[in-house]
């Protein structure tokens, strides 16, 4: 299969003798398709089909936590799968021209995440909407004409197999079977009231998403927990005490949504929180990227060829044979030079030229200078993606908006430019680094980085329609899209927007003790990563991630259960099976993932046609009931 392998060689060790065994010694006697042969009709139809359906995967996650997985492994084993499929089919009979090979499936891989990678790139659940009068009325400041700008479709356009369908058909039924119990507001098995109704009122309850459920069976277990504990401290004791201040620290009369009131200090202290996390290891990565820069210019040349005439000191190097057929192969079709100068001036002047006349407020020097800044700060992230595995592309959009929205200023719709701004930054600098994550895929399945670059291009371009699409069939298909305790929320919109308001009129807007607070959760998330830090990686597993303990401080903690019961389940399978559980854990949880996400496609269009759930399945305490049936038997 095409999915890139962790593991390159295994050693055995027989006493005296040590043998290799190569990957690519399996595949020496196979050609190796140049890169146009790669690049085939079947593999982009199907990443066109995937690349729908990981889309609204992505926007559904992305306009309800904002929490995004990986979904490499997903869309290599459903690539897998559908091109598999068809060309057996085609083998059946006797029309199979050209055999599946795992480059192409790279090539899939590739083109699947570059698609919907747009879908949260783009921003439609972060800096875009951030813009929208959806958004900006959650505030009454900087929410004038000049700072929105409104959503419209016109300016935005193997057995592991096996398991995954199962799961795939089981989630995707169960969230048909929820639906008929959806007939109203609070309806259903989202709103069941797990730990009791004081518990509901506070996020604590268990909403039956076999999405989540997923995302918690592919997040370490120190994410799930710290989103817990995150859950736990927020909307457990700190919302209840702050609470109790009502009519003190903030109007009595001001309803829970008012950035003046209770939501305020919900915001401002999850962004706090994401801001400290973010900055200390913008630095962290940083200075890591500076050091690793400066050994390698410090060290002696390697003896890697650059051309085919020094082939001879690569073999005689000690570098292994996987090593040398994969660099020979890499090398052979290296992305002239000029052709990516040429493509990133062309792209800066299409950019400066369209986008001003998009965001009037955006002017064309704002986009020269993010687009002059931004190659250094790519080149940061995507050595520092190499480094840590962390991308680190949304804090670099947000010292866009910042930077960029104070320059600005508050009287020329700051907060709209701010915005615009981190979505060119974020654009480019996501890019890099996922880029650089395809090549080193293409370099472990001898596919081209020119296939891949094509490929990556190709899916870019497919998701800048189908991003666009999906987002508005979400807007116009669900009730309430941005407004907080809807279905879809769009918490990164609202916290995104917050931040271009802070950066250009400053903290004089905030309730009162909310800047004292901010400030010590900002320095509490700073010295617990250094924590981390310090004890080493042993002991920093039972620390946990102040950017994981963020989310929940303004969504509350209902998705947390569904991702801490991912991860019991997983725990359970390792401690009874763990190879088993190593195989087919992906393919589960990305089949309850894919499942219950498509399912949103059919729902959101039986919404668009009126078809409504025929029951409303909803829990009251006991004295409601009691009122509610005195009602009832009033009217019959």
């Amino acid at each position: 299969m095409g999915t890139c392998t962790n593991r390159e060689e295994e050693r055995i060790d027989n006493g005296a003798e040590m043998k290799v065994l190569s990957i690519e010694r399996v595949f020496e006697e196979e050609k190796v398709p140049g890169w146009r042969e790669q690049l085939t009709l079947r593999a982009f139809s199907v990443s066109l089909l995937l690349g729908v359906m990981f889309s609204v995967i992505v926007m559904k996650l992305n306009l309800t936590t904002g929490i995004i997985p990986s979904l490499n492994v997903s869309a290599g084993l459903l690539g897998f799968f559908f091109v598999r499929m068809w060309t057996k089919l085609l083998e059946r009979f006797g029309a199979l021209k050209q055999p599946f090979t795992r480059q192409e499936n790279t090539v899939i891989q590739t083109c699947v995440v570059s698609c919907c990678g747009i879908a949260f790139s783009g921003g439609f659940g972060s800096y875009l909407f951030a813009m929208s009068e959806t958004v900006a009325q959650q505030s009454t400041e900087a929410n004038d004409a000049q700072n929105i700008k409104d959503p419209k479709l016109g300016w935005m356009i193997g057995k592991q197999v096996k398991t995954l369908g199962k799961f795939f058909v089981f989630s995707f039924l169960w969230g048909f079977f929820q639906w008929f119990y959806t007939g109203g507001d609070d309806c259903g098995f989202k709103a069941f009231p797990t730990l009791g109704l004081q518990a509901y009122q506070n996020k604590f309850f268990f909403d039956f998403s076999a999405t989540y459920v997923g995302v918690g069976m592919i997040c370490p277990y120190l994410v799930n927990l710290s989103v817990l504990l995150g859950g736990i401290l927020s909307w457990g004791i700190m919302w209840p005490l702050i609470e109790r201040k009502r009519g003190d620290w903030f109007p009595a009369d001001l309803p829970s949504t008012s950035l003046h009131g209770l939501q305020g200090y919900r915001v401002f202290i999850a962004i706090s929180l994401i801001l400290g996390d973010g900055l200390y290891n913008f630095f962290k990565v940083l200075s890591r990227t500076i050091s690793g820069f400066a050994t390698q210019i410090k060290a002696k040349r390697s003896s890697i060829p650059l051309s085919a005439d020094t082939a001879k000191p690569l073999a005689d190097s000690g570098v292994s044979f996987d090593d040398q057929r994969r660099i020979e192969v890499f090398l052979k079709d290296q992305i002239p030079n000029p052709v990516a100068l040429g493509g990133y001036v062309a792209i800066a002047t299409v950019s400066i030229i369209t986008l001003p006349h998009i965001f009037h407020q955006l002017k064309w020097y704002h986009v020269l200078i993010t687009y002059i800044i931004a190659p250094v700060l790519a080149f940061c992230n995507a050595y520092g993606c190499g480094l840590t595995d962390w991308s680190l592309a949304a804090t670099y959009g947000k010292l866009a908006i910042f930077s960029i929205g104070a320059w600005a200023g508050a009287a020329h719709g700051g907060v709209l430019v701010g915005l615009a701004a981190c979505g060119v930054m974020m654009s480019i600098v996501s890019t890099a680094s996922d880029l650089t994550q395809d090549f080193k895929t293409g370099y472990m399945t001898l596919a081209s980085p020119r296939s891949m670059f094509v490929s990556q291009v190709i899916g870019t371009a497919m998701g800048c329609i189908i991003a666009p699409s999906v987002f508005w069939l979400f807007f116009k298909a669900f009730k309430g899209v941005g407004v907080p305790g809807s279905d879809y929320p769009a918490p990164n919109a609202l916290v995104y927007r917050n931040m271009a308001i802070l950066g250009v009129d400053g903290v004089s807007s905030l309730p009162k003790n909310c800047l004292t607070l901010c400030c010590i959760f900002f320095v509490m998330s700073i010295l617990i990563n250094l924590l981390r830090d310090l004890v080493g990686k042993k002991r920093a597993r039972f620390i946990p991630l102040p950017m994981a303990m963020a989310i929940p401080f303004y969504l509350g903690s209902y998705f947390a259960f569904d991702m801490c019961i991912g991860s019991m389940i997983l725990f359970v399978w390792e401690r009874i099976d763990k190879a088993k559980a190593n195989s087919f854990g992906p393919a589960v949880a990305s089949g309850l993932i894919c499942g219950d996400g498509i399912w949103t496609l059919p729902q959101s269009v039986l919404a668009l046609a009126q078809v409504r759930p025929p029951i409303c399945m909803k829990f009251l305490s006991r004295n409601a009931n009691v009122k509610v049936d005195e009602f009832l038997a009033k009217l019959s």
